[in-house]
């Protein structure tokens, strides 16, 4: 998938996806446990691709991470520059990244390849894989499926759920080596379950 279409339909839907987590924004006690346990304290650079808005970023930062926000979407990246004026922050596409290998310390996709048709992921858990240094970090969140990939009607474009062990050996064939996993689900969507997966590189 070309980042065209992902740019233009986040950017369509901006304000209400920004207005999501302005102010209070949460999210699982388990989720931010394994964020902070795996990317805070790290030494070297921290990227959070895909960021969004930037919350996780600011929150990586707050911690004292070096770390930096990447997100497509230009709308994006100037309210996360606005509200959040610590960390640095950039426009660029989480598949077409300007990145030295073994540069990085940490990543963070979050939910940042749903988008990706199955045919396309392993090419960016790869090359998320060559940024890292050795034993570097990732943490990465997408949607849970019971036993296949499938394709579903995402709010702002199409989006794909995983088994959380076939993804987790997609990551095993890109060099990662699973640390820990989280199986979550919000009360009120009993129809979507969400995942995450700590790995290390190899």
């Amino acid at each position: 998938m070309t980042t065209q279409p992902v740019r233009d339909a986040y950017s369509s839907k901006s304000e209400q996806y920004i207005a999501l987590f302005d102010g209070d924004w949460r999210t699982f006690a388990d989720e931010t446990a394994l964020v902070r346990e795996h990317l805070v304290g790290v030494e070297g650079r921290v990227l959070d691709l895909g960021c969004g808005p930037g919350h996780w970023t600011a929150y990586l930062h707050a911690r004292g991470a070096d770390v930096t926000g990447v997100d497509l979407v230009p709308e994006f990246v100037d309210h996360a520059r606005a509200t959040f004026p610590g960390p640095e922050f950039r426009l660029g596409s989480m598949t077409e990244l300007d990145v030295a290998d073994r540069s990085v310390a940490g990543i963070l996709s979050w939910y940042s390849t749903i988008h990706l048709p199955p045919e396309e992921l392993d090419r960016v858990l790869a090359d998320f894989h060559r940024m890292l240094v050795q034993d570097g970090k990732l943490v990465i969140g997408f949607f849970d499926s019971d036993d296949t990939v499938t394709a579903f009607d995402h709010a702002v474009l199409t989006a794909y759920r995983w088994p959380v062990d076939e993804f987790s050996a997609r990551l095993a064939k890109a060099g990662f080596r699973e640390l820990r996993r989280l199986r979550q689900q919000f009360p009120d969507r009993p129809d979507r379950r969400y995942a995450a997966i700590a790995a290390s590189a190899r």
